[in-house]
């Protein structure tokens, strides 16, 4: 016999009644609160044909100069596809994976948010994610009105749109919203995006196989893209098919009839070289706009004929193993070529603005334009000679010193020697002041081999520097933006600060007299283009970079080549592929412009002494080690590696010179050396004493037009 429950004594009676009808007013109140929030958002929400045309993200084209675009970044849209012109296996995919109860719940599914209440009791106070509870609905409602951000109090809101979302519109309206704005990866929003980024067709003709793998993206798209991980991709599909079999949209047969394996992939993209340039110039736009939501066009310097000039330059001539980098700007700074490597698609870090390597005697500019502007002249007379500073002692790449020459000699043929000793007479500090101005932005150190290049340095900041001597001593700022439009209004426009003047055009111009000798007659011979041309080439130890920088015609390019991990590169030096990797590009690049002669006349080395390969600190003999101590030959040791052909190379002996051979050099008939300047002998000057400037002649200061400078021809 069943025994009796006690009754309740009537005090108990009142409080369960209270507790009771407290709790229903509460459902009640919570109800109707959930109502009003309901329908509220409902009569808020815009109408489906607003919802139809609203952009997920802010979509950015770039142009080059000549209105071309080169590439647009940012959301891709396809054809926005009607329900009734998407396949049906692309529907009942994606209700199958995504959402199996969808034509039967209110907008929140009650079943998956249990199970996401008990996951939230579960982990309460940890930080793992909410996960599993969002609907069809509830992601529409997520993709087009709230962000990404995982909490409680976005979970709300977006159940509340969800709800008001199935009171607003019909569920096939739903999921043509959901199919036409959901993400799928690789940048693209829709299924006719993404079927156009992974098969090249329009998502009317997707397939079931193609289906099941764009269904399956949804949940991770960079985790299950096909471009990036096609086994994963291949295996999500099957568990589509497998879950379309569960919920009756799919007999056994036909999913094993499907075949996601055999799918066939739209081939990659190509990324060709001006992706250095843009990845470069993006990200720019941060600190030159505020519009982060109309799209927006943005018109860049870049000039394809001459990327595409760069990019075959570097491609025929870096060595086998290396990497090669080349930046070009016009008179006014704009970026006209930037290749970063030798293959974007292998390799995206831009060696042009990122890497910071040694410049070896391209750094020599610095020392230069710090001596000339402290009074020396190009033809003063220095001595190559042992010397010793701080207990550094630096040596020529040949082995031996030369003696007197003028200081156009030294720079010609790159003297380590008279370079150690100009910057010890200025003063190390003010060679590094000097690069600062110029604009090298990386630290420059203050010690004695400072002179030959050895802080690293940035490509594109050194050509910078010499773009500032090709414009007479004006600062030169690099710059790719010309200007940016939003929905055709223009937000922001380049304007060229020509105000900022570095050294004085008399001190740019000298040195541009000793630029072009070195191209001349010099180590950068290699370099020449049939018109004048003035560079300047660098080699660091153990031949681990090579440079070369120069400038034509207002075009102001810069080259390096080297290998990524700073091994030795056999046979590298500024005056061999960087030298021919600029020529290459500058015949082109510059083709279409008139030839312009230099304020400077080329004025002829004293002798031809045998140019030097810019290595600095190295032993006095023919032998090289390589990265494993084993003995290799020294290849710059060969006249020929830095002249080429014996008839075309200077003679060696000191003082000698063959007047037939500087005629074919130079392109000019026969003159006679300048007479060697009267030095009056002067008292020793300490090396912290700084040099007070000499003024310039009058001739210079008033820069009165010279005579005018010869084409040069080019080898033949």
């Amino acid at each position: 016999m069943a025994r009796r429950l006690p009754a309740l004594s009537p005090k108990t009676q009142r409080i369960l009644i209270w507790v009771g009808g407290g709790a229903a007013a509460l459902v009640l109140a919570a109800i109707v609160g959930l109502l009003i929030a309901v329908y509220t958002a409902r009569a808020s929400l815009p109408s489906f044909e607003e919802l139809k045309s609203s952009p997920n993200g802010q979509m950015i084209r770039v142009h080059a100069a000549d209105g071309t675009v080169i590439v647009s970044l940012g959301p891709s849209y396809g054809e926005w596809i009607d329900y009734a012109n998407i396949p049906a296996p692309m529907r009942d995919a994606m209700v199958a994976i995504e959402d199996r109860r969808f034509r039967s719940h209110w907008g929140v599914d009650p079943v998956a948010l249990a199970r996401v209440t008990k996951f939230a009791f579960d982990n309460r106070g940890t930080d793992r994610r909410l996960q599993g509870a969002s609907t069809i609905t509830q992601q529409v409602a997520r993709t087009i009105f709230l962000s990404n951000k995982y909490n409680m109090s976005r979970k709300l809101r977006e159940m509340i749109l969800a709800l008001a979302l199935e009171r607003k519109f019909t569920k096939d309206q739903i999921l043509e919203l959901y199919l036409n704005k959901v993400y799928f990866g690789g940048g693209a929003y829709g299924i006719d995006a993404a079927s156009r980024t992974f098969f090249a067709h329009p998502a009317t003709n997707l397939t079931l196989s193609e289906a099941a793998v764009i269904a399956g993206l949804v949940k991770a798209p960079s985790r299950y893209s096909p471009t990036a991980d096609a086994e994963a991709a291949i295996g999500r599909a099957s568990v589509v098919l497998d879950v379309m079999v569960e919920t009756g949209a799919l007999t056994p047969d036909e999913a094993a009839a499907a075949r996601p394996a055999q799918v066939k992939l739209a081939p990659p993209a190509k990324q060709n070289s001006v992706r250095y340039f843009t990845d470069w110039a993006l990200p720019q736009l941060e600190v030159l706009i505020d519009e982060t939501v109309a799209p927006l066009d943005v018109w860049t310097t870049i000039d394809l004929k001459m990327q595409n000039a760069a990019t075959r330059a570097i491609q025929a001539n870096t060595p086998a193993g290396a990497q090669g980098a080349l930046v070009s700007l016009d008179r006014d700074g704009a970026v006209r070529a930037m290749v970063g490597g030798r293959d974007y698609v292998s390799s995206i870090y831009n060696r042009a603005t990122q890497a910071v390597r040694q410049p070896g005697s391209a750094f020599k500019l610095f020392v230069y334009l710090a001596a000339l502007e402290a009074g020396h002249r190009p033809e003063d007379r220095v001595v190559d000679e042992a010397v010793t500073i701080k207990g550094w002692s630096p040596r020529n790449n040949s082995g031996r010193f030369s003696g007197e020459m003028t200081l156009r000699s030294a720079f010609a043929y790159s003297i380590n020697t008279v370079a150690a000793k100009l910057g010890n007479e200025v003063g190390f500090g003010t060679v590094a002041d000097m690069a600062r101005r110029f604009g090298i932005t990386t630290p420059v150190n203050t010690q004695p081999a400072m002179v030959l290049g050895t802080s690293n340095v940035r490509l594109i900041d050194m050509t910078r520097a010499f773009a500032s001597v090709n414009q007479k001593g004006v600062a030169v700022t690099p710059y790719a933006i010309t200007r940016v439009t939003a929905n055709g209004a223009v937000i922001y426009q380049h304007e060229v600060d020509t105000s900022r003047v570095l050294v004085a055009p008399y001190v740019a111009a000298q040195m541009t007299d000793l630029l072009q000798t070195a191209v001349n007659t010099g180590t950068g011979r290699a370099a020449q283009i049939g018109r004048p041309v003035a560079g300047k080439t660098g080699t660091t130890t153990s031949n681990k970079d090579g440079w070369f920088l120069g400038f034509s015609s207002g075009l102001t390019t810069g080259v390096w080549m080297g290998r990524d991990d700073a091994r030795r590169v056999g046979g590298l030096q500024g005056g061999t592929a960087p030298a021919r990797a600029f020529s290459a590009f500058m015949k082109p690049a510059v083709a279409g412009r008139p030839v312009e002669q230099f304020d400077t006349e080329v004025t002829l080395p004293e002798w031809q002494v045998e140019p030097d390969a810019e290595a600095y600190g190295e032993p006095d003999n023919t032998i090289y080690v390589d990265e494993d101590g084993n003995p290799v030959q020294r290849e710059e040791s060969n006249p020929e590696a830095i002249f080429g052909a014996e008839e075309d190379a200077p003679p060696a002996e000191k003082g000698q010179i063959d007047q037939d051979w500087i005629d074919r050099m130079t392109g000019r008939g026969t003159r006679e050396p300048p007479p060697p300047r009267e030095a009056a002998p002067s008292p020793p000057r300490q090396p912290s004493e700084r040099i007070p400037p000499r003024q310039p002649p009058e001739s210079e200061r008033s820069r009165i037009p010279p005579r005018p400078l010869q084409e040069s021809r080019p080898n033949e």
